[in-house]
């Protein structure tokens, strides 16, 4: 008996194709998880680079305020909308001085800004003044022990300062910060979790 074409039973591609390999499959299946994990990604970077990024305390130039190994948030829009205030604790790029002591632009500072410009500037007898006004400081760790003649800071620059005045590198040796190096201002401890709150 001879049998008829349509009698045949129909070929099967799944017999001879190869198996489609189990990355692939993963992949096919985790695509919308992959969709979520780049746009995560995407809003990270541009929360670092534009609103605020993590920070963290490598010295003691700002104890008692700040400890070794304390972790902080350093927000970046304040300075977009108006210039930094005396008071400020500021996260900085260092600037010129320092970079010709080798210091790069990785290698972030954090101070408190005591001078803004057009403020005059003066450590007489263990006390810092401001236009011709004792500055109250509770923060500081010590009185200074060295002593500057009366300056005026310059316009697009401020004069910073540590809290642990005489174990700190900053204005008071290497001089005035221009306004453009400062990254942010430091708003928030949030480790160690025991003294979590705002810089203050």
């Amino acid at each position: 008996m001879k049998t008829h074409p349509d009698d045949m039973p129909p070929s099967s591609d799944s017999e001879t194709a190869p198996p489609e390999p189990f990355w692939r499959k993963f992949l096919g299946g985790q695509g919308e998880n992959i969709r979520i994990l780049a746009v995560a990604l995407a809003i990270a970077v541009f929360m670092r680079l534009f609103i605020a990024e993590p920070r963290f305390i490598p010295s003691n130039s700002m104890e008692p305020t700040l400890h070794i190994g304390d972790r902080l948030l350093v927000e970046k829009v304040s300075y977009r909308l108006h210039p930094p205030e005396s008071g400020d604790v500021v996260v900085f790029q260092p600037p010129p001085q320092l970079r010709d002591y080798g210091y790069t632009g990785k290698q972030a500072f954090i101070k408190r800004v005591i001078g803004t410009p057009g403020s005059t500037i003066a450590v007489t007898e263990h006390h810092l003044y401001v236009d011709g006004k004792q500055l109250e400081e509770p923060y500081v760790l010590d009185l200074p022990e060295y002593s500057l003649p009366s300056f005026t800071v310059p316009p697009d620059s401020v004069f910073v300062l540590g809290d642990n005045r005489n174990d700190s590198n900053d204005s008071h040796v290497w001089g005035f910060l221009p306004a453009q190096n400062i990254i942010g201002v430091a708003r928030l401890r949030f480790w160690p979790l025991s003294r979590f709150g705002p810089v203050a």
